[in-house]
């Protein structure tokens, strides 16, 4: 590896750019299905560090750019981030404007400037560093991944990728927020609906109908006192179901619902399973006593070049064990370019690497800026000198990954041998 201090000096360099850079991306809504202007933005900063040997788009959107170029023995390592936000919801909450991209107090702030814009200008000054240090490629070429509709359905973009451009990487870094500490897991997730059919009738004689409303409600309680029994584990933590959406179907508000939906976020901690999930879920609607429909349900909504892919809304847990290459490599990164040991652990939320990892099985590390309680919310913002750090470990990572694969000497002195699944 180059002198461990290079790295963080070259990114030093590119910090004025990098918080530029953010602030456009910030000053460009683009919620899930509507990246497309900040896809072009991107694209451009791309091109004008002349980093690339290639640059395209796919039919869902995703954007891609190489470093270096394939070859015979070499590896693939790919570093992801999701472009696209959620929306700002009121904005008289905010104390600076979500499109402005305000920098105050050492930090760039709006939306998505935490979750997870902030780390693409590290990702692409990353490029940038690796030609101006003169990086050994000829172990590994990169591939940078600035991936839509992640908020929306998180891996599908990677569902497209992995299934449809036939592009299988030997490793992925994940960028979202991880408060530039080493991630190794998350919890999976899935989608559920339950219906309950009822009788509708005039509101001014409800005994003449059967409302659907009451049957819900009555599964409601049921479901709050099951998240309660999920079991927990000691790494990923507890599994937890929550209603998230209810709704009714009815002729008029003078009339007895006909029918009543709820829709559940559950999220899959070791153990768990789309089959247990369900069966927890129609047993809950036992519990009540009342009869119910329960549905895992699908994504299907046009991508902002206009294409659906459709998948089932189940995504698997994953984890890898501390001493696997991926997760070595980031620790022994951290340590040989910012100077310290790095704190492991795992997201709360949920990823790309749901797919990437969870249906898979590509080994995965988190290592992005922004801690993850600013996601999604008023405080969304993102340390400057995390984008600093970001830039020169993405930089270093891949001849890291590299020596480790080839069993060249590591002072980490630990082991390294992949989790059994």
């Amino acid at each position: 590896m180059k002198n461990k201090k290079s790295y963080l000096d070259a990114a030093k360099k590119y910090e004025k750019q990098m918080v530029r850079f953010l602030r456009d991306l910030i000053a460009i809504p683009s919620e899930s299905a509507e990246e497309g202007q900040v896809i072009a933005r991107i694209r451009q900063e791309m091109e004008a560090t002349g980093a690339f040997d290639k640059i395209w788009t796919d039919k869902l959107g995703n954007l891609l750019g190489q470093v270096g170029k394939p070859g015979k023995g070499k590896k693939l390592i790919a570093i992801d981030a999701h472009v696209d936000t959620v929306g700002v919801g009121n904005r008289d909450e905010w104390q600076h404007d979500p499109y402005k991209g305000k920098v105050a107090d050492g930090k760039v702030w709006g939306r998505g400037a935490g979750d997870q814009e902030g780390a693409i200008p590290a990702m692409v000054y990353a490029a940038k560093i690796m030609r101006d240090l003169k990086v050994d490629l000829s172990e590994y070429y990169l591939l940078l991944t600035c991936t839509v509709m992640e908020e929306d359905c998180d891996g599908l973009c990677w569902q497209y990728i992995v299934q449809e451009e036939k592009i299988r990487p030997d490793v992925v870094v994940i960028t979202d927020s991880t408060n530039c500490t080493i991630l190794r897991g998350q919890r999976g997730r899935m989608e559920i609906g339950v219906t309950c059919d009822g009788k509708s009738c005039h509101g001014s004689m409800p005994e003449k109908g059967d409302n659907a409303v009451y049957k819900i409600t009555k599964v409601v309680r049921e479901i709050e006192a099951l998240n309660e029994r999920l079991h927990r584990d000691e790494f990923l933590g507890k599994g937890t179901i929550t209603v998230s959406y209810i709704d009714c179907k009815t002729p008029s508000l003078c009339a007895v619902p006909g029918q009543a939906y709820i829709h559940l976020d559950r999220r899959l901690t070791v153990g768990d399973t789309k089959k247990s999930a369900v069966a927890e879920v129609k047993d809950a609607i036992k519990r009540a006593g009342v009869k119910g429909k329960v549905e895992v349900l699908r994504y299907a909504q046009p991508s902002y070049t206009g294409l659906v892919y459709e998948t089932e809304k189940y995504f698997p847990t994953w984890c890898f064990d501390e001493e696997s290459p991926q997760v070595q490599a980031a620790i022994k990164t951290h340590r040989d370019v910012l100077g310290k040991a790095p704190l492991v652990h795992r997201w709360t939320f949920s990823t790309n690497a749901v797919s990437i990892a969870g249906m898979y099985d590509i080994p995965c590390v988190g290592f992005g800026p922004a801690p993850e309680n600013v996601a999604h919310t008023v405080n969304d913002s993102v340390p400057i000198q995390h984008m600093v750090d970001c830039a020169a470990f993405y930089a270093a990572f891949g001849q890291s990954y590299c020596d480790l694969a080839a069993g060249r000497p590591n002072d980490t002195n630990m082991t390294f041998k992949r989790k059994k699944s």
